[in-house]
């Protein structure tokens, strides 16, 4: 297949700037895989396609406000990082702006001076590998001088930063949102608990790859960039009781979806583990856990719309996409969502 094949028309208009108020108020289509039907509802009525024994798998990454202004050192020109991931112990890469002013040895200074920085190394692609340096925790010190790491299409300013947190956030590591989960709201999780329904949770810590534009015409040409995942044994035990008791396991987002089958694929099963993850899932895959999908429209030519084509199919899902545009749906981060079952 070729990336050009997942590209579809998006009026600007439709890239949601602001998230809706109260979060599951968004619009859902919801996408049934035998019968071809499609239904167009919103987020809160979720809990009626759920049924009891049914596990929802949610990916608990919390974003850091990982990026920070600051300057440099000998010249007091103006810098901006983004904390990507971290390496090992103070050291990150990151992403650099002006890159040319961020030379190895290169020093900057952020925040009035809570966080001191040296470019430390260069990557292959660009990226800078910095070492950090504050008196207090680093995740302490981001919160203070940090901002969210909105991605470019979203251009109107976030007045609440936990809106770009889903409401059952807890490990911090990721550099962008597990999205599917933004329309969550704690009152909906209490009805779908006493409903029946499981919530198990993984995490993945989300990278700026899983977004970046796909730059080959032949798409199995792609590599992922790895991101790290951990699966505690309560999920991988309830993951197992829910596929022996032949109820279904659904998905938030295309992050616990990715974390899911990694695991399937490595280990033949779901057990508790953790490490690194760089699979990468277009139309052709074998799905070995998901039964269902939550997430949200994504853009042309990215992996997110590949992988979703290869639970739904590649046709009906640029179908899907075009009918989504026609109605008026919300795309991309704070846009609305789609639920395949």
């Amino acid at each position: 297949m070729k990336t050009s094949d997942f590209y579809y028309e998006l009026p600007q208009e439709q890239i949601a700037q602001t998230p809706i108020e109260p979060r599951d108020h968004s619009r859902m289509m919801v996408l049934h895989r035998e019968s071809d039907s499609i239904e167009h509802k919103h987020f809160y009525d979720l809990i009626d396609y759920l049924d009891e024994g049914d596990t929802l798998i949610v990916n608990d990454s919390r974003v850091i406000p990982a990026r920070i202004y600051g300057t440099k050192d000998d010249t007091g020109a103006k810098i901006e990082f983004l904390l990507l991931k971290q390496v090992s112990g103070n050291r990150w890469e990151t992403l650099v702006k002006p890159g040319k002013k961020a030379k190895i040895g290169s020093r900057f200074t952020f925040g009035d001076g809570l966080l001191k920085a040296e470019v430390v190394d260069i990557v292959d692609d660009g990226n800078r590998i910095v070492a950090l340096y504050c008196e207090e925790n680093i995740f302490t010190t981001l919160e203070k001088i940090g901002q969210m790491p909105l991605p470019p299409y979203i251009t109107e300013k976030l007045v609440d930063q936990e809106r770009y947190q889903t409401v059952y956030s807890h490990e911090l590591g990721s550099a962008a949102a597990p999205t599917a989960g933004l329309h969550f709201t704690t009152e909906l999780m209490d009805r779908i608990r006493a409903k029946g329904v499981n919530i198990g949770y993984v995490t993945l810590h989300v990278g700026l790859g899983t977004f970046r534009p796909v730059k080959v015409d032949d798409v199995t040409k792609h590599k992922m960039h790895s991101e790290h995942y951990e699966i505690p044994e309560e999920t991988a035990a309830l993951i197992r009781a829910t596929k022996a008791n032949g109820k279904r396991v659904i998905a938030v987002g295309t992050t616990s979806c990715r974390t899911l089958e990694s695991v399937a694929a490595q280990y033949g099963e779901i057990k508790a583990c953790d490490g690194y993850t760089d699979i990468f899932i277009y139309p052709g895959f074998t799905f070995k856990v998901l039964d269902g999908l939550i997430t949200n429209f994504h853009l042309p030519e990215s992996t997110l719309i590949m992988l979703v084509s290869a639970f739904y199919g590649y046709d009906k899902t640029m179908k899907v996409y075009d009918i989504a545009v026609r109605e008026q749906y919300r795309f991309f981060s704070f846009g609305d969502a789609m639920l395949i079952v």
